[in-house]
């Protein structure tokens, strides 16, 4: 179903682990935070599991294997294997391999995450411009990775290689806030060479390729909480999403998501996997009711009224914004709304 006609959040009546084949899992800020588990999801992902549904783990992060995400969930109280963990590095190498002959040199700018998938589609990771490289792959190589490695990115652009990126999230969680992510790296050798890299992580079309023919999922609910990335990827894969609000979206930018960032789905954590969706339903005069709360959309402003769970109002409210703001952002005060909702 194609979400481009999209204006309001959705209702399941069936709980979404039973209405779903697939959950296609972020990590960072969905399932973990700072190598620690997010509340609730150890739970709700065992629950979900139990009950029949494929639990496959999507990250735009580049820098880990398959193997060890799968060991620090499986450490984590979450049994995984490797193949339940689909990352942007396995996605950017079959886009690479693709375009360059099989046992072609790669110059890795990243980290072991990015040899891995090279080698397992036959190329040879090399690490200095002076290699004879016939591509570049930059993925997300942690805080420690030197300043140097970017010059080496920088020298091979400027003589014509070709250039990749796993991802280009300008932030990525961690424990202690929010820090530079694969795309604030990449800007760095863009704005040395002044060339653009071909992209594969989410948002874009390789990652959901990826993770389609890695799980063989039919009827995939994309669980993220980024709109910029998990909530578009699904848009563009044209799949239905839950977002939770365990990570880097707040209330306020999900009022303001233009249709290509509105989830078909919204709750607080990973519960939300274990339940209905309730319904959101015209109440006439512009109005829209889910649960026990109703909000309307004004001239200039949302009006909110209503008692009952948070993230109803929330729903409620995303309904009424987007109904209003048809193609475009929603641009309104919603304060005060929001300060209701204790969001």
């Amino acid at each position: 179903m194609s979400r481009s006609v999209r204006t309001r959040p959705e209702g399941s009546g069936q709980a979404l682990n039973e209405a779903y084949d697939t959950a296609l899992l972020d990590l960072d800020g969905v399932v973990y935070a700072g190598g620690s588990a997010i509340a609730y999801a150890v739970e709700s992902l065992a629950t979900a599991r139990t009950g029949g549904m494929r639990l496959a783990y999507v990250t735009n992060n580049a820098l880990r294997t398959p193997d060890t995400v799968a060991e620090h969930l499986t450490e984590l109280g979450i049994p995984t294997g490797a193949d339940d963990v689909i990352t942007s590095a396995q996605a950017v190498a079959r886009l690479i391999s693709e375009q360059v002959p099989q046992g072609a040199r790669v110059l890795v700018i990243g980290g072991e995450g990015l040899r891995v998938a090279l080698r397992e589609r036959g190329l040879v990771p090399v690490e200095s411009a002076d290699d004879d490289p016939v591509a570049v792959v930059q993925g997300y190589g942690g805080p420690e990775l030197p300043w140097g490695r970017f010059a080496e990115a920088s020298y091979a652009v400027a003589r014509g290689v070709p250039w990749f990126a796993s991802n280009t999230d300008l932030t990525i969680p961690s424990g202690r806030g929010i820090a530079p992510g694969n795309g604030a790296a990449v800007e760095v050798v863009r704005i040395a060479t002044g060339a653009e890299p071909q992209v594969a992580g989410k948002p874009l079309p390789p990652m959901h390729r990826e993770t389609i023919l890695r799980t063989g999922a039919e009827r995939p609910l994309v669980v993220g909480d980024r709109l910029d990335t998990d909530i578009e990827g699904a848009f563009n894969g044209e799949v239905d999403s839950l977002l939770v609000l365990t990570g880097v979206t707040d209330g306020a930018q999900l009022l303001a998501a233009p249709p290509q960032h509105r989830p078909t789905y919204v709750d607080a954590d990973l519960r939300g996997m274990l339940s209905g969706q309730p319904d959101v339903v015209e109440a006439g005069d512009g109005g829209f009711r889910c649960g026990d709360w109703t909000a309307t959309a004004g001239a200039d402003r949302l009006e909110l009224d209503g008692d009952g769970e948070a993230l109803d109002g929330l729903r409620a409210l995303c309904a009424a914004a987007w109904t209003a703001a048809g193609a475009g952002v929603c641009e309104l005060d919603g304060g005060k709304s929001l300060a209701r909702l204790g969001l």
